[in-house]
């Protein structure tokens, strides 16, 4: 069993580890895109091809399931996704915890890239999901940048401009890129006692796992961990040993 996930920087890392934790026996493709990132400021159409391309060699690659642990790729390129592999190969998706912080926390921070922050997209899942709690988008500039390159000292700095910005009664915070949970210990430091963090890693996975098992196919690999990197093989960056889940992956800096 092969689960490929794709994403143009670190952000696949979380997600990566929790599956590795999970289901350690599963081997991984790791794809990620140092050629096109970041993808976010992209036009659409281009990251729908550099996705969907990513899915293709995914496939020839033998990828049982396909994971988009990317909200960038999710929202602009999941559907298209799907499309092309064929119903025969799940393909997984990534959404902003906002659902489970508005459930129980009564002002919600989404944490977010300029970008995502100022989307219609994010804007469409607040109003959809935020329900009676008071839901504001925080832009966190800098940040994903600041993890792609391993630097832990500008990534805090970046999270304390954000925490500052943060609405000082805030109850939860939503994680809202996948990169950010690679410092969520930085990001608890630089929140008042008692905020909730909110993020999607390990729901994705154990979704990918159900996912996964439902097809009644075989699991057990090796636990290899394959990376490709504009879909050339090589070795996860070295920044990636910055961070836990990037070791528990194999990185070495």
């Amino acid at each position: 069993m092969i689960v490929a996930l794709i994403d143009s920087g670190l952000g696949l890392l979380p997600t990566s580890a929790w599956l590795r934790k999970l289901r350690p026996d599963v081997d991984l493709l790791l794809q990620l895109d140092p050629e096109g990132a970041p993808w976010g400021p992209k036009p659409e159409n281009w990251v729908v091809e550099r996705v969907v391309d990513a899915a293709r060699t995914s496939v020839r690659s033998g990828a049982d399931v396909i994971v988009l642990p990317c909200n960038t790729a999710s929202v602009t390129a999941l559907e298209h996704v799907r499309v092309e592999v064929g119903p025969g190969v799940p393909v997984i998706g990534t959404v902003p915890a906002i659902k489970p912080a508005a459930a129980v926390c009564r002002s919600v921070a989404v944490w977010a890239t300029a970008a995502t922050t100022a989307s219609r997209y994010q804007a469409d899942l607040i109003a959809e999901f935020g329900g009676d709690a008071n839901v504001v988008g925080v832009a966190c500039h800098g940040l994903a940048d600041a993890i792609d390159r391993g630097d832990l000292v500008a990534a805090r700095a970046a999270i304390t401009i954000a925490a500052e910005q943060t609405p000082r009664d805030v109850h939860g915070v939503v994680l809202g890129c996948t990169h950010y949970p690679l410092v969520i210990d930085s990001i608890m430091a630089a929140l008042p006692d008692g905020v909730r963090l909110f993020d999607s890693a390990q729901a994705v996975a154990a979704q990918t796992i159900r996912r996964m098992d439902a097809l009644g196919r075989p699991s057990t690999g090796n636990g290899e961990v394959r990376v490709l990197n504009s879909g050339r093989p090589g070795e996860l960056p070295a920044s990636a040993a910055a961070f836990e889940s990037g070791r528990i992956l194999g990185a070495q800096g």
